[in-house]
Parts: C-alpha cells; structure tokens; sequence
C-alpha cells in the first residue's frame, strides 16, 4: 500500500511540457523521487499523461508510472522552477 503524502498539484506549464514529450514521444532523462525516498534516475519516453483519483501521473516507456509531484526534472526542466499551481 502506497504511503505518498496528499498530492500537490504541479504548474500547468510543467503539466504542459510533460504532455509535448508525450506527444513528441522523446527520450528523456527523468529524475523523480521514489516513494522510499531515494532519488530515480531513468532514460525513457513518455507513454502517457492522466489524471486519477485527484493527482495527475506519467507513464514511462520504462513500464513505471511516477505522480507528478515526485518528479524533480524531466528533459532538463526543473518543477522547482515553475509557479507551484494552475490559476494560483
């Protein structure tokens, strides 16, 4: 059973940037925080962007799915770097 703390929403325009990889289908170096608390790294394309049960994922090339807001950088975009929110 997973123990992630509530989801906290990401900004649009990372949102939006994680959907052009998806589209283009590109390689991508991807960081993200596993839920043990270590840092991943992978090589992979996104499959997917979707949102379920109130948090919004990615599905990697990898067969792993990631919560949004366990990603650290995806394709040399930091989320740290975008505003925390939509509409906010």
């Amino acid at each position: 059973m997973s123990t992630l703390p509530q989801y906290i929403p990401v900004s649009c325009e990372f949102h939006d940037r994680l959907e052009d990889l998806a589209t283009l289908r590109k390689q991508a170096g991807i960081s993200y925080t596993g839920e043990d608390g270590a840092l991943q790294q992978r090589s992979a394309v996104i499959k997917d962007v979707y949102a379920r049960d109130g948090a919004d994922y990615v599905s990697l090339s990898t067969g792993e799915t990631v919560r949004m807001d366990r990603l650290v950088e995806v394709d040399g975009y930091k989320l740290a770097d975008f505003p925390p929110q939509c509409g906010i």
